[in-house]
């Protein structure tokens, strides 16, 4: 597994890969970088037969704060016909996808804000746990664009429910770990000083199970959780992402 990445810390602890998100001057803000680095990390997990768990985690005082907002209108004024805009897009997506459907198990650590693409990276790993002082937003009508990250749309009506998904990405309000844990988007609550003590008491039955049950136990849940979708429409978010915000640049431009 490489270790040498700018905007990521990676290391290995016999079965235990841990990925933590490293620019916390930006609050770990999302960019193709960044999505580029976790595409590598995540590519080699089929080659790393060893690696039972990955922990994802953010740097300083946030987990995510979201996407770089600077990139989306930097990439249009490049490229006002979108398609860089859509190959970010696309590039999230495969971010997301590689989190959901790796052998390996996925485990968010969470702590302060939690935004945007910031939830979209923890609902996609298998387990969350969250720290009491976790802020949690999904700002995206806020800032003049549709809900369409990495494919996230699904994933949060399946993990929290329609009716409540429904509020917090209309209202765009802010909510807590407490709301968080009620919508099953974290499975714990802890102190902020129990977030590895909590990780860890996940992790170690974990490194003992079998890797092919793990394997299949993984592709049995993500079967079952997609059985009732007759298509995937967030196969369109890149499209509905790109036009939004072309749209919305060109009338700014008038």
């Amino acid at each position: 597994m490489m270790h040498d990445f700018k905007s990521l810390l990676v290391s290995q602890e016999g079965p235990v890969l841990r990925v933590q998100l490293n620019c916390p001057e930006t609050g770990n803000a999302i960019s193709g970088p960044i999505l580029d680095e976790l595409l590598a990390v995540l590519g080699a997990l089929d080659d790393e037969t060893g690696i039972r768990v990955l922990i994802l985690s953010g740097a300083g005082d946030d987990f995510c704060l979201g996407g770089d907002r600077a990139e989306f209108p930097a990439l249009l004024a490049a490229d006002p016909s979108g398609v860089e805009l859509r190959a970010l897009a696309n590039k999230a997506r495969r971010v997301c996808d590689a989190l959901a459907t790796t052998d390996v198990v996925t485990i968010a650590r969470l702590h302060g804000g939690v935004v945007g693409a910031g939830v979209g990276l923890a609902v996609f790993c298998d387990l969350r746990v969250g720290a009491d002082n976790c802020r949690f937003r999904l700002p995206e009508l806020g800032l003049g664009v549709p809900p369409a990250w990495g494919g996230i749309m699904p994933r949060l009506l399946s993990e929290g429910g329609a009716a409540r998904v429904r509020e917090l990405i209309l209202t765009a309000d802010n909510f807590d770990a407490v709301t968080a844990q009620e919508l099953s988007l974290l499975h714990k609550v802890v102190p902020v000083d129990q977030l590895d003590s909590t990780v860890t008491r996940w992790t170690k039955p974990l490194i003992r199970r079998s890797p092919a049950a793990l394997r299949t136990a993984k592709l049995m849940m993500n079967g079952y959780a997609n059985a009732h979708r007759l298509a995937d429409a967030s196969l369109f978010d890149a499209e509905l992402l790109s036009s939004a915000l072309t749209v919305a640049a060109s009338a700014g431009r008038r």
